[in-house]
C-alpha cells in the first residue's frame, strides 16, 4: 500500500512530500533529521497526523451524510434523490465508485502520517520516555481512529503500521475483527496508557481514548458472535462513569446537568462533556476551509418555499433564515420522541426547531400562494403578515396544542404544517402528494405535489453564531466553534448496551434513565433491550456522527429493519452489499488487473 506523506513538516519541508526516491533533496533535511533535531520538530510529524481528520472527516458535510445518512432517522430533503449515494443507496441506480474516495484517502494518508510519528519517536530527543509516551500517544490515538472508520465504511481493509518502503500492487484485506484486536484496541489502549488527562481543548486525552476504547470495544459485536469484548467495554464505560459521578477528579470528565447546557453557545469549544472535539480553524487558511463548517445547514428545511421568509445571508444573529439542508427526520425518528404518558420527549423541542417567524418588513399573500397553500377564504390577496409574527409552525401530534392548531390550519393566515400533511404515520414515509380542500388545481382536480413538505422539524445542535467567513463568495460561514466527535452521554448508552450482551442487561435500565433524567424524559421501567438502547441513542445523539455504525452494529442495517422504519429509504437497501461502501475505484485502478479482487461484493 502506497501512502502519500501530505503537508509533511509543512514549515520545512514544502514541495517535498511527492519527491521520488532518486531525486536530490538539496536542503539536506530529512523526516529523520528533523525528528531527531528537536522536540518541536518532532511535534510537526504528530501534527501532520490530524491534517486527514480535518479535511475529510468530522465536520465535512459529506461525512455527516456518510454517518447519519442512509438509515432510520433520516432521508433527503423534501425525500427527494439528490445525493442518494449518501441518503438512500443510489435510489435505483447504480451505485457511484466514487462515494468515498475522499474518505478513503484522508484516512490511509492519516495513517501514514501516524505510522511515521511512530517509527521516529523513539529518536527525538525526549528528555524521558514519559514525555515521548504521552506525544507518540496522540499518534495511536488518531491511527486508531482512521482504521475504526475505515473498517465501518469499507468492511476489511488494507493494514500496515509502519511507512511504506515497497509499493504492493496486490495487497490482502485483513478481516473487520482482526483489525479491531490487532490495531484499533490496541491503539486505543496505548492512548489510553499515556494521553495525559489534560491536553489541551481539541487534542485527545485520557478521557477521549477510555470513551473510544469503549465505544471499539462494543462496536466488535458486529463482527463476533461470542461478543466477547461487551464485557471489556462495560467496564472501560463505568471508569468514566465512576469518575464522572465522583466529581470528575480522575480523568475531567462532566454530564451537564441539563440537556439545553450541552449545546449552549458559550459551552460549545470549551464544552465540559465533551471527551473529544474537532476545532475548525477560522479565517485565512487554504484548502476551502468554510466546506468543513456546514453541519449547521445541513439540516434546515427550506422555509423559503414560503415567501414570507427569505433566506439571509451573513447575518445568522436570528436561527432558521436559512434554506436547503440535506437531512429530512423520517417520521419515524419524530415518533420515537413519544414517551408512554402520550406527551413529548423535552429533547424533541430542545433539539428541533418548528417554527419560524416572518422575516421581511412585511408579506402580503398573493393568488398564488394562496392556491399552492390551499388557504381557506378566510384568507386573501389583502392578508399580510407584519415582520416577526408567526410564519411557519409545524405541529406534532402529540404537542398539547395539537388539536387546536390543526382544526382551522387551512385559515390561518400563516402556515400550520400538520405532521399528517407531511408524514404519513402509518406507512412511516414522506407524502409526496396532496389532496387540496379548499382550491382545486387550475382546470380541475385536486391531487398535486405536496406544498407541505419543504417544512419539517430542523436539527438544531449545531447552530451557532460563530462563523467562517473569509470565503464569503461561497455563501457558507461555518459551524460552531468545535463539533463533538463523542461526549459522556454517550458512555452511559454503551454501557447500558455492553451491559446485555455481557450480563443479561439487569443495570441496563439505570444507565439508560441517568441520561433520560437529566434530558427531563420519563424514566423507562421494566426491562431494557438492544432496541431499546437504539432508540435511546436516537433520541440523545441524532445528528451526531454514529447512526450508520449503530445499525451495523445492532444488526439493524438490513432490508427488512428499514422497510419497517424508514421504507423511503429502505426500498433502496440491498442486504449483503450496503452495509459497506464500494472500495474507490481510483485506488484499485493502482492494483494489479484493475483490483476486482479487492472490490467489496455488489459493486
Amino acid at each position: 500500500m502506497k501512502h502519500k506523506i501530505l503537508l509533511l513538516l509543512l514549515s520545512i519541508l514544502t514541495g517535498l512530500s511527492s519527491c521520488s526516491l532518486e531525486e536530490v533533496n538539496p536542503s539536506g533535511f530529512t523526516i529523520e533529521s528533523v525528528a531527531a533535531s528537536s522536540v518541536d520538530g518532532y511535534r510537526n510529524l504528530v501534527n501532520n497526523c490530524y491534517f486527514g481528520m480535518e479535511r475529510q472527516l468530522y465536520g465535512y458535510n459529506q461525512w455527516m451524510m456518510l454517518c447519519e445518512g442512509g438509515t432510520d432517522l433520516w432521508t433527503y430533503q423534501k425525500n427527494g434523490v439528490s445525493f442518494s449515494q449518501f441518503f438512500k443507496y443510489g435510489a435505483g441506480a447504480t451505485m457511484s465508485l466514487t462515494t468515498g474516495n475522499g474518505v478513503w484517502n484522508a484516512c490511509y494518508d492519516g495513517i501514514g502520517s501516524c505510522n511515521t510519528a511512530i517509527k521516529y519517536a523513539d529518536i527525538a530527543p525526549f528528555t524521558t520516555p514519559e514525555k515521548k509516551n504521552e506525544m507518540v500517544a496522540e499518534a495511536y490515538f488518531l491511527r486508531a481512529m482512521y482504521y475504526y472508520n475505515l473498517v465501518e465504511q469499507f468492511g476489511g481493509v488494507t493494514v500496515t503500521t509502519a511507512p511504506t518502503v515497497t509499493v504492493n500492487l496486490h495487497p490482502e484485506r485483513s478481516a473487520p475483527l482482526d483489525i479491531y484486536k490487532n490495531v484499533i484496541i490496541p491503539d486505543l489502549e496505548f492512548a489510553v496508557k499515556w494521553l495525559p488527562v489534560n491536553n489541551g481543548i481539541t487534542k485527545p486525552s485520557k478521557k477521549s481514548a477510555l470513551g473510544f476504547l469503549a465505544r471499539a470495544c462494543l462496536q466488535t459485536v458486529e463482527y463476533d458472535e461470542t461478543k466477547s469484548m461487551a464485557a471489556k467495554a462495560l467496564e472501560t464505560a463505568k471508569l468514566l462513569i465512576d469518575d464522572c459521578e465522583s466529581g470528575g477528579s480522575k480523568y475531567n470528565t462532566y454530564l451537564y446537568q441539563t440537556f439545553d447546557d450541552v449545546f449552549l453557545e458559550a459551552n460549545n469549544y470549551s464544552n465540559k462533556e465533551s471527551l473529544w472535539s474537532h476545532r475548525f480553524v477560522v479565517g485565512g487558511v487554504s484548502n476551502n476551509a468554510w466546506y468543513m463548517n456546514m453541519n449547521n445547514e445541513l439540516f434546515y428545511c427550506v422555509v423559503t418555499d414560503f415567501g414570507a421568509i427569505q433566506q439571509q445571508g451573513a447575518d445568522y444573529t436570528t436561527w432558521g433564515r436559512r434554506s436547503g439542508g440535506q437531512f429530512m427526520p423520517t417520521a419515524y425518528m419524530l415518533n420515537l420522541f413519544v414517551q408512554d404518558n402520550g406527551t413529548l420527549d423535552p429533547r424533541y423541542h430542545k433539539s428541533f426547531q418548528t417554527s419560524w417567524t416572518v422575516n421581511k418588513s412585511s408579506y402580503t399573500w398573493t393568488d398564488a400562494a394562496l392556491k399552492i397553500f390551499d388557504r381557506s377564504t378566510a384568507v386573501t390577496t389583502s392578508t399580510t403578515l407584519a415582520q416577526d409574527a408567526p410564519a411557519i409552525d409545524f405541529v406534532h401530534p402529540n404537542d398539547p396544542d395539537y388539536a387546536e392548531k390543526v382544526a382551522d390550519k387551512l385559515s390561518q393566515p400563516y402556515l400550520v404544517v400538520d405532521y399528517s400533511d407531511v408524514y404519513d404515520a402509518a406507512k412511516k414515509s414522506v407524502k409526496m402528494q396532496y389532496n387540496r380542500v379548499n382550491r382545486p388545481l387550475d382546470g380541475g382536480g385536486t391531487l398535486t405535489t405536496n406544498p407541505f413538505f419543504s417544512f419539517y422539524p430542523s436539527l438544531t445542535k449545531h447552530n451557532s453564531s460563530n462563523y467562517y467567513t473569509n470565503n464569503a463568495s461561497n455563501n457558507r460561514y461555518g459551524n460552531l466553534n468545535a463539533t463533538f466527535m463523542m461526549r459522556m452521554s454517550e458512555v452511559y448508552l454503551i454501557a447500558a448496551e455492553a451491559d446485555i450482551y455481557a450480563n443479561g442487561g439487569g443495570n441496563a435500565a439505570q444507565y439508560i434513565n441517568k441520561v433520560r433524567t437529566r434530558a427531563g424524559a420519563i424514566p423507562l421501567p421494566g426491562a431494557v433491550t438492544v432496541q431499546t438502547v437504539l432508540d435511546e441513542r436516537a433520541r440523545e445523539l441524532c445528528g451526531e456522527y454514529v447512526r450508520f455504525y449503530d445499525l451495523k452494529r445492532t444488526k439493524k442495517l438490513n432490508k427488512i429493519y428499514l422497510m419497517e422504519t424508514n421504507p423511503d429509504v429502505g426500498q433502496f437497501f440491498t442486504d449483503n452489499q450496503h452495509e459497506v461502501r464500494p472500495i474507490p475505484t481510483a485506488f484499485l485502478n493502482t492494483l494489479e488487473s484493475g483490483g476486482s479482487y479487492y472490490q467489496n461484493h455488489g459493486y
